[in-house]
């Protein structure tokens, strides 16, 4: 092997002690404490090798190795850092720590590329705190505004433009986080597989040839708040009875689609949420992903269209929609994918060619650049829980196997 399994197995153990929950799996959420620790942790390991450390306006952490020719566009290889509440030490740092000991065993290795490469690590992508997530990655796509800053907020009341502000960054410069197409040669993002496919069929590594699109909708319903005892059902305004006439519609509309089509309500909140008061406002979630963006489409058409129904002969009641996220599927690039099949053999590495159906950075990557994604096995399929495991041997798989690649895309000299 090429890279270090006692390198990678401390640098992962040692992002998780960053955790705002210990003993009940990793929480490390966007501009707080625990962001703060991990940057210090990974800027002082970078500090020890010949790069360029820095951040862009929206707060993601680069560093830059150099290549022969600088005129070059870079090779663009990371993940996230922030994670899900009491999640697992691995969704996210894996790809974060494959980064970061690539460019360790590039060094060790004296191995010069005429590209440079460029090690990134950003934050938000699982929108744990601020609800909006891959905001790195949508950051360098140009997808993220201002007023997105100042509208998104956590569960305080603190917008993320506040946020950003308080921990030294200026949200008003956020455009300047963009990336153009010429500035990024490609971008490989490692993770783990977050479910039990790889582990059940024994395979070292999965090469992913294409992302789900992913469709995010906040839904409000808005009714009128009675005493539930002295208001006759046909008297009233009721935001609980009627979101619960559509939620339980989604489910059935993603089946309908017959293509692996999924809808989530992951969350919900009644307000006033008394016993004894005719809800006034629900507000819910809808996740919809699908490989066939008009399926999402179609979905999200039919619960709008529901939502109507419903509220139309009601002067009581309405109802709003907030989009989220809205990313169409993304093909990674044929190149890329071909190397790694090329590689996984040439390292005697058992690998499968399957479709991602959760999001990652690699997918809004893709609007402006090639992209790479590997997997590695995820211990049971369980993820965003504390019983989250990869083993630090399969870890190591996936990072020989980005190694080898960066080599050849980086054309050693």
């Amino acid at each position: 092997m090429k890279t270090n399994l006692d390198r990678i197995k401390k640098d992962i153990e040692k992002l998780s002690e960053f955790n705002a929950t210990p003993g009940k799996g990793l929480t490390r959420f966007s501009f707080t404490k625990e962001d703060k620790q991990v940057r210090k942790y990974l800027k002082e390991e970078l500090e020890k090798l010949d790069v360029e450390i820095y951040d862009d306006t929206a707060a993601t952490l680069f560093a830059k190795r150099k290549g022969t020719d600088e005129k070059l566009p870079p090779i663009m290889i990371g993940s996230h850092f922030d994670s899900v509440k009491n999640g697992g030490n691995f969704d996210g740092p894996a790809g974060v720590v494959m980064a970061l000991e690539i460019f360790r065993a590039l060094e060790e290795n004296n191995i010069k590329t005429k590209y440079p490469i460029e090690f990134v690590a950003m934050i938000e992508e699982e929108g744990g705190r601020f609800g909006a997530g891959v905001f790195g990655s949508r950051a360098m796509a140009g997808m993220v505004s201002y007023e997105d800053l100042v509208r998104n907020k956590d569960a305080n009341g603190v917008s993320m433009a506040q946020a950003m502000e308080e921990f030294g960054f200026d949200p008003k410069k956020i455009g300047d986080a963009k990336r153009n197409p010429e500035d990024i040669k490609a971008f490989i993002e490692l993770h783990i597989e977050q479910g039990p496919l790889l582990e059940s069929k024994s395979k070292d590594v999965g090469i992913v040839d294409y992302i789900v699109g992913i469709n995010h909708i906040n839904v409000t319903v808005k009714g009128r708040p009675d005493h539930a005892g002295t208001t006759p059902m046909d008297m009233r305004a009721d935001a609980m009875d009627t979101a619960s006439k559509v939620i339980s519609k989604i489910g059935g509309y993603a089946v309908e689609e017959n293509n692996g089509t999924v809808a989530t309500v992951g969350s919900l909140k009644i307000k006033p949420g008394a016993t004894n008061i005719v809800a006034a406002d629900v507000e819910f979630t809808v996740d919809l992903r699908s490989k066939d963006y008009e399926s999402i489409k179609r979905v999200k058409s039919k619960i709008v269209k529901d939502l109507e129904e419903l509220t139309k002969d009601n002067e009581g009641l309405s109802f709003e929609t907030l989009q989220m996220l809205d990313i169409k599927p993304v093909e990674m690039s044929k190149e890329i994918l071909n190397i790694f099949e090329k590689n996984a053999e040439n390292n005697d590495f058992s690998y499968e060619t399957m479709i991602s159906g959760a999001g990652h950075d690699a997918m809004i990557m893709g609007s402006i650049t090639d992209v790479g994604l590997i997997f590695v096995p995820s211990k049971d399929g369980r993820s965003h829980c504390p019983e989250e495991w990869t083993d630090y041997e399969d870890l190591q798989k996936g990072i020989e196997l980005i190694y080898d690649t960066v080599i050849e895309l980086g054309e050693v000299q």
